[in-house]
């Protein structure tokens, strides 16, 4: 690696990331179903329908991972839970060996010596709140507030940090107006109103915690590059959407308390009434900004209803995923954060990171250079003035890609889908080396 901690400011910290449903084998331990298991189930929605019941096992191999993330001398272990996992019927009797598995979790972080950073949600919804709307049903706010308070009742006291939503956007666009993810919806009405009831269940989440006087809390957003496919005013003008759509919607009800005005002329006669009234609600004070940052999009106008717009394949190297490798847009980010949103909170880089198709024993250079390069960025932004305090790589291990089930390796240990066995890439090993304490 081309840095040392030495080259970030004193306090700065490292982290890797991973998420329940992804690693943990949702078929252990008395977890309820998920709408991730019936979406998976339906044909053609994920490759070879696979799901997450197994996973990684980290369920039963949480010890062993911990080690990884440990031996890699990471100071930050960003982890996120399983509502389904806690509370079956999404509400209701607590799971006690879900409780007891995330006590047993945060114990063995802080054991390590690492800091514990807690996401209570990142897009497994138990099928009983599915069966009752989900995210396009208000009501969804309380619930997740409740399950907000089950959870750190029980290990709020350790965390280091906590976020309610990982990638809100993913939440509600992708999966209400795109369809690419659970629960499948391809519905202006039903994205209109998850793209609000998210937002206001992070703001609930937030009061919920302050009343069990966790600290430290924040959110976590999505940002992806918008650039103008061409020179043409109408190219330029679908890109400003695109940005409006998945940078500035949540960012702007977040932290200013009003919602983009070029994405509610589409979105607005589908917004559920009285939505005005909760803007105080969801811009609840948060302590820092975690932004997920992985591409950029070219963006070109299209015949047909709102939002009228199209992404176009670029020319730039890409991921396996087939994501353009664009690390200038980090910076762009943490600036656009920062000066038009944040305006001096402490902002982290909650994942980055790459697929590559990766096999033990053979160099994963192209994550090395990924790394690399958008650390370089990072480090332009903090010479700029920029307060980034975190960088976390997504992801610890092989994993569950959603839609892609278990194609696609973003993972510093290969991890052997039959034997489940971890193996350290060389990226891992040069981080290792590069953040030697």
């Amino acid at each position: 690696m081309r840095f040392s901690r030495n080259d970030f400011p004193p306090g700065f910290v490292f982290g890797a990331a991973t998420s329940a449903y992804q690693i943990e084998g949702h078929g252990f331990g008395g977890a309820g179903p998920t709408h991730w298991d019936s979406f998976a189930a339906t044909p053609g929605n994920v490759v070879r329908a696979e799901n997450g019941a197994r996973a990684c096992d980290h369920y039963h191999r949480w010890a062993e991972d911990l080690d990884l993330v440990a031996d890699a001398n990471f100071d930050v272990y960003r982890f996120s839970t399983s509502w389904a996992r806690v509370l079956p019927e999404g509400r209701g009797t607590p799971n006690t060996e879900g409780l007891d598995f995330y006590d047993r979790l945060v114990d063995g972080i802080c054991a390590r010596g690492l800091k514990p950073a807690a996401t209570l949600y990142h897009w497994e919804l138990p099928c009983a709140m599915a069966d009752l709307g989900g995210w396009r049903n208000r009501d969804i706010a309380g619930w997740f507030a409740d399950f907000t308070e089950t959870l750190m009742r029980r290990i709020g006291d350790r965390v280091w940090s906590a976020a309610p939503i990982n990638e809100p956007w993913c939440v509600a666009w992708l999966s209400h107006f795109d369809g690419h993810h659970a629960p499948g919806l391809r519905d202006i009405r039903a994205t209109a109103r998850a793209m609000h009831h998210v937002g206001l269940a992070h703001g609930r989440a937030i009061e919920a915690m302050r009343a069990l006087g966790v600290t430290n809390l924040g959110a976590v957003c999505n940002f992806e590059y918008a650039q103008p496919a061409d020179e043409s005013a109408e190219a330029a003008e679908a890109a400003q959407l695109y940005d409006g759509i998945y940078n500035r919607w949540f960012l702007g009800a977040m932290f200013r308390g009003e919602y983009p005005e070029d994405v509610l002329a589409g979105l607005g006669a589908h917004m559920p009434d009285g939505w005005q009234e909760d803007m105080a609600t969801i811009c609840a004070p948060v302590d820092w900004l975690g932004l997920n940052y992985y591409t950029r999009r070219l963006i070109a106008p299209a015949d047909g209803p709102w939002p009228g717009l199209r992404t176009l394949e670029g020319p730039l190297p890409k991921t396996q995923m087939g994501w353009e490798v664009y690390p200038q847009g980090l910076c762009h980010f943490l600036r656009f954060a920062h000066e038009g949103y944040t305006r001096g909170l402490p902002l982290h880089v909650t994942e980055n990171g790459m697929a590559n198709p990766d096999s033990p024993g053979i160099p994963d250079a192209a994550r090395i250079a990924f790394i690399e390069d958008h650390l370089a960025e990072l480090r332009r932004a903090i010479e700029e003035g920029v307060p980034v305090a975190g960088y976390y790589l997504w992801s610890l291990l092989d994993n569950y890609e959603w839609a892609f089930g278990y194609e696609k390796r973003f993972g510093l240990v290969h991890v052997d889908f039959d034997s489940l066995k971890r193996s350290p890439k060389a990226s891992y090993e040069a981080l290792r080396g590069a953040l030697t304490r």
